[in-house]
Formats: structure tokens, sequence, C-alpha cells
């Protein structure tokens, strides 16, 4: 009996994901961006409305603010607040109900998922890590040499740590990996959705001087529950409902 219902479970798992509504398309022949874009980084919100299914309530309402070229700009709230709905309407996991967002004057509803999704990068609170060793989690699409893997970790003063261990960059991931092919995308948009929030302040510091020193040409959008992270940044949004 135990046995049924827990397959009768599954069943209705596969059935709910068979029934999910299937995301935009990967690629839109029709309108894809330049190689270089996004050049500067320039990111607007113009009245974006939207919620997370059809029939709740908005998450976003009316948002409009612009992000110019390589400011850093901190978002801080409360939970609850609309500060990750923000991410994730940049990266169009979910989309718009009214209004539009735009990068580098490209209406990013025109274009496909993985010409947004590829031109962006985000750190988010909780890394995925693949089952494997250093290097594939670095660089999972083999599009980087050793050379290069090793100044990033360099920038992360995390080398001498890498040096250390047996097998280096062949080494099995375990934690320690986190976050560290972000420096191998320089992208020109940077988004960071609570990265810092469960390393002490210490690290935090050291992680935010980093991004600084890495990515000082980048337009930088952080979300924060420490006002130290965003302290010296460009413009601070405080969000509530």
């Amino acid at each position: 009996m135990i046995d049924v219902e827990t397959n009768i479970v599954s069943v209705e798992r596969v059935k709910e994901y068979s029934e999910l509504e299937p995301e935009a398309p990967w690629i839109n022949p029709l309108q894809r961006p330049e190689h270089s874009w996004p050049e500067r980084g320039q990111v607007v919100f113009s009245d974006y409305s939207t919620r997370y299914r059809p029939g709740l309530d908005l998450v976003l309402r009316g948002i409009t603010f612009t992000v110019n070229a390589g400011q850093k700009v901190g978002m801080v709230g409360r939970t609850g607040a609309g500060k990750s709905s923000m991410t994730l309407a940049l990266f169009r996991l979910i989309e718009a109900c009214n209004g539009n967002i735009s990068i580098d004057d490209v209406n990013i509803a025109d274009i496909g998922l993985h010409d947004l999704r590829s031109r962006i990068t985000i750190l988010p609170q909780d890394p995925v890590l693949f089952s494997g060793t250093l290097r594939i989690n670095l660089d999972p699409l083999d599009q980087y040499s050793d050379d290069q893997i090793w100044k990033a970790l360099e920038s992360a003063h995390l080398k001498s740590f890498v040096e250390g261990l047996p097998e280096q960059l062949n080494h099995q991931v375990g934690e320690e990996g986190l976050r560290l092919g972000t420096l191998l995308r320089r992208t020109k948009i940077l988004v960071l959705d609570e990265a810092t929030a469960a390393v002490d302040m210490e690290d935090d510091s050291l992680i935010q001087n980093t991004i600084r020193e890495a990515f000082s040409s980048c337009t930088i959008i952080t979300i924060a529950h420490r006002l130290n992270t965003i302290m010296d940044y460009d413009r601070c949004s405080v969000t509530s409902l």
C-alpha cells in the first residue's frame, strides 16, 4: 500500500510537469542581438509588471527605473518586497504582464532566451555544483584555457588554495567551488542575488573587493541584506510592498 501511494505521487508529479507551459523559444531567428551585445550595459524597466502565474496577484507593479551603463546599484528591502522578482524578470524566468525591460535599447522580450541569458551573469545565494572536477564546475562548456582559469582563481584569492590540492584543477568539487566561474564570464551585466548572505562580513568584504576589481567597468545590480555590501555603490533602492 505504501509503494502504491509513493508511485501515485510520482505520477502526479510527472503529470504536473507535463502540463507546465513551455518557456519562450531558446533562439529567435528573426531577431538576434549583435555578438557584442550588450556593449554598454544599460538596463531600463519601463512600467513593468509581472506575476508568477495567471490568476495570482502582481509581484511587481508598474516598475520604472534606469540603471545606467557601468553603474553599481544596490537593492535592499524586507523579504517579499520583490527584490528577487526583479532578477527573475531580468532573466525572463517570469514574463511581463505589462511594460518591458530593455538592455542597451533591445527589448529582452523580442530575443531568444539563450541570447538573453548567455549575455548576463548572476551570482545566486545558493550555488549549483556539478558532480565532477573543479575545472568542470568553473568551465562546464570547456571554453577557457587552464591559464585563464588560474587567473580567475588568483582574482578570487583562491589560487594558492587550489595549488595546495593534490589534484589541483582536477580536484573533486565540494562547497569550495562556488561561484568561481563568474570570473571567467566577463559579461557586461552582473547580478548578485544575496550572493554573500551565507558568508561572514570578512569574506563578504573580500568578495566585494574582488568584484570591484574584476568588474570595474560593468553594470552591477546587487540584492543585499547587509548595508555594508552596497555602501559605496552609485545608487541604492529600498523596495517595499
